[in-house]
């Protein structure tokens, strides 16, 4: 890599998330208005001085953004929101080029949903605007495909570094969750990116952070014990809230309602509910900062609370509001982590002077495990506390969460989508990249092609003269029958009695492959197959080609060599 374009990416990392900090900055003030007007913060809430209003509003104006919400999806190809599993998707198979309208209507409905009061996160759609806008810049200057991985890992750092006031939060998260290696190309134009986003968040924007600790006491040492065990739980509550999310999916997908509706429903739905917990409404800040003092909730309160968050996280997200996983999870660990404080409390006695450890030892524990990177949850809880006690506490509670929701539950939600939609990043890249590649782009008809009907000679003559050690059989319709093999046909000839046509000797056991049929399900049948080809047939049973073994295991050493080059610097 020369020195000059490694110069252009770090320069262009800077510009992307300068850029992303700016509409990161003007989304979440944009969000923070729009619930002041439309009276879903709590402030709001308490100043207005028309009760009968306030409840009518509380109902309609979820319901009517969920809507328009629902409308603006229909403009979309998939009829959904971008999230940042489309991200993670377009970096993993290395085909980059986020398209910008997906990205920006789904930064739209995510800025009107979160505005209504959905129950949804800001953290995805600052993620996916993020990484739309460094894809966007690598487009506008023709940069590679590799290049482009690396912007949109830039416009994703800085968007969490934004978000959080947290940069070495945002370039992990990117390295962790988005490009799943630590190339050292990629580092510098990443961290430039994040530390841009945070200066201007920090000093011209003077945003503020998510929550703030007081100075804390040390915990005894048995408390230790407790949040590895609150990790441990959180597990399983983080498992419960994933999959609360895709059980709501798949009975969207089975209601009598259509899709562009069905957001509306979920808003109503919502507002009923909020009429006696309006906590649920929203990003849920201010619930967020309540859950760290001792005493705010009550143990009942936080119960009730953390269960209608899941169940209203799940609802809106599952109906089709857009936003993220993210924020959602943060509260509900929190009121988890605070609801384990004050039992803890209550059954020993003893002060609450540690009652902040439990509360976002509570919120690790659920968030690592539902995005992926604790990592980046350590990061973003020093960062935002610069305390040193606070994370070690943490990082009990995230050794035992993240290994038993990954065992339990999959490495994410963002995996197990990409795994309902086909892609499986469990066994690492290469075989996702194998796994995203058709046969049909090394497909070919450079073989032997064979009438059913040709004599045993004629074939063997054929091959012979063509040097090629087995034939395909197709007729005048393109209709395929099977193949043979060079050997198989000598050992024919020799003996008495044996078939003159080439529709007698056939084999038609060995397996074929289709236009869907992946590079890495192709490799998987040569394993159980003899031979230097398989055909590829459709439905109908025509014969398209062939691919070879040797084609194959070229593409594969491609796909490896080109990820080792975009990994170790030599791209």
């Amino acid at each position: 890599m020369s020195v000059l374009r490694f110069l252009v990416l770090i320069v262009l990392g800077a510009v992307v998330g300068g850029v992303a900090a700016l509409f990161a900055a003007g989304f979440v003030r944009g969000v923070l208005w729009l619930n002041e007007i439309l009276l879903i913060s709590p402030r709001s809430r308490m100043m207005f001085a028309l009760p009968e209003w306030l409840t009518l509003t509380t109902v309609a104006v979820p319901a009517l953004g969920g809507l328009i919400v629902g409308r603006l999806h229909q403009t979309l190809p998939e009829r959904r929101p971008h999230t940042p599993t489309d991200a993670i998707a377009a970096v993993q198979t290395r085909r980059g080029r986020l398209p910008v309208k997906a990205g920006a209507v789904s930064a739209f409905t995510a800025l009107l949903s979160l505005g209504a009061g959905a129950s949804v996160g800001q953290y995805g759609p600052l993620v996916h605007l993020g990484a739309s806008l460094g894809s966007l810049g690598a487009r506008l200057l023709r940069l590679s495909r590799s290049d482009d991985n690396i912007t949109i890992a830039c416009g994703v750092a800085a968007a969490i570094a934004t978000a959080f006031n947290a940069p070495l939060a945002g370039i992990v998260f990117a390295h962790e969750v988005v490009l799943r290696h630590y190339a050292l190309r990629a580092f510098a134009p990443i961290a430039a990116a994040a530390l841009v986003g945070h200066v201007i968040a920090t000093q011209a924007l003077a945003q503020g952070a998510l929550f703030h600790v007081a100075e804390t006491v040390v915990p005894r040492a048995w408390e230790f014990v407790l949040f590895i065990v609150i990790g441990g739980l959180g597990a399983l509550l983080a498992g419960g809230y994933i999959h609360a999310i895709l059980g709501l999916s798949r009975v969207a997908r089975r209601l009598p309602l259509r899709p562009e509706l069905q957001p509306a429903l979920a808003g109503a739905l919502l507002g009923v509910a909020a009429l006696w917990v309006p906590d649920i409404l929203g990003m849920g800040q201010e619930t967020l900062r309540f859950a760290t003092i001792a005493g705010a909730f009550g143990s009942g309160e936080l119960l009730l609370v953390l269960g209608l968050k899941v169940a209203a996280t799940a609802l809106c997200l599952g109906l089709g509001f857009s936003g993220g996983v993210f924020s959602p999870a943060l509260v509900v660990g929190m009121l988890f982590g605070a609801l384990c404080g004050t039992l803890v409390g209550g059954l020993t006695g003893i002060s609450q002077e540690t009652f902040v450890f439990y509360a976002v030892c509570g919120m690790v524990a659920v968030t690592a495990p539902v995005i992926g990177a604790p990592l980046t949850s350590l990061l973003i809880v020093f960062e935002l506390t610069g305390n040193y006690a606070l994370t070690t506490a943490a990082l009990a509670s995230v050794t035992l969460a993240s290994p038993i929701a990954a065992q339990l539950f999959g490495c994410s939600l963002f995996d197990i989508q990409l795994h309902q939609r086909g892609l499986d990043l469990s066994s690492g890249r290469g075989q996702a990249l194998l796994m995203d590649t058709r046969v049909t782009d090394y497909m070919t008809r450079e073989c032997v092609i064979l009438s059913p009907e040709t004599s045993l000679d004629e074939a063997i003559a054929s091959l012979a003269r063509q040097r090629h050690a087995e034939a395909y059989l197709v007729d005048a319709g393109w209709r395929f029958h099977g193949c043979v093999t060079l050997a198989e046909l000598e050992a024919a000839r020799q003996e008495t009695g044996a078939p003159r046509r080439l529709r007698e000797c056939r084999d038609e056991t060995r397996p074929t492959l289709c236009a869907e049929t992946t590079l890495w399900a192709a490799m998987a049948l040569l394993e159980e197959v003899t031979g230097e080809a398989l055909a590829v047939v459709d439905d109908a049973g025509l014969f398209h080609g062939v691919v070879y073994e040797v084609t194959i295991a070229r593409a594969y050493l491609h796909q490896s060599e080109a990820l080792r080059r975009e990994e170790h610097d030599h791209g």
